[in-house]
C-alpha cells in the first residue's frame, strides 16, 4: 500500500508540474522565462514522492514545450538533480538554492545555444525568473502547507 500512495502523489505532482507549466506556457518556455510550476520544487522537502514527481512533470512539460532532446532530457535531469538535493536541505531557504543555481547554469547552457543568445545574459535571465518561481512563490507555499491540513497528505 505504501507503494501505491508513493505512486499516486508522485503522479499527482508531476501532473500538477506539467498541466501549470503547459498551461502558462507563454512564461514557462524560452531564454526569458518565469516557470511558475517551479514553485514546486521544494516540495521535497515535505515529500520524497516528489522527487520523482517533478522529474516526470518536467519531462513532460519539455515533451510539450518542442525544444527538443536538450529540454527534454537535460532539463528534466537538472530538475531531478535539483529535487534530489533540495531535499536533503535542512529548510525552504536552503532548498531553494539547488533549483535557481542548477536551472541557471545548466538549462542556460543549452538555452544559450538554441536561442543564439550569450550564456552569462542567459544565466542572468534563468536565474531571475527561478528566484520568482522558487523564492517568491514556492518558499510562500511550503510555508502555507506546513501550518494547513494539507501537511497530512506530504510523508518525507
Amino acid at each position: 500500500m505504501k507503494k501505491i500512495e508513493f505512486i499516486i502523489r508522485a503522479a499527482v505532482i508531476g501532473a500538477v508540474y506539467a498541466s501549470l507549466t503547459y498551461l502558462l506556457k507563454p512564461i514557462s518556455y524560452g531564454p526569458i522565462q518565469v516557470r511558475v510550476s517551479e514553485a514546486l520544487t521544494l516540495l521535497p522537502l515535505l515529500d520524497s514522492s516528489s522527487v520523482l514527481g517533478l522529474f516526470a512533470g518536467c519531462m513532460i512539460a519539455n515533451i510539450l514545450g518542442g525544444l527538443g532532446p536538450w529540454d527534454i532530457y537535460g532539463g528534466s535531469l537538472i530538475t531531478l538533480i535539483a529535487a534530489y538535493l533540495t531535499g536533503k536541505m535542512p529548510n525552504e531557504y536552503l532548498g531553494a538554492i539547488w533549483p535557481i543555481i542548477l536551472n541557471a547554469f545548466g538549462v542556460s547552457y543549452y538555452l544559450s545555444f538554441l536561442y543564439n543568445m550569450p550564456y552569462w545574459i542567459t544565466v542572468l535571465y534563468i536565474a531571475a525568473g527561478e528566484a520568482i518561481a522558487v523564492i517568491f512563490l514556492g518558499i510562500p507555499l511550503i510555508r502555507f502547507i506546513k501550518r494547513s491540513v494539507l501537511n497530512k497528505y506530504f510523508k518525507k
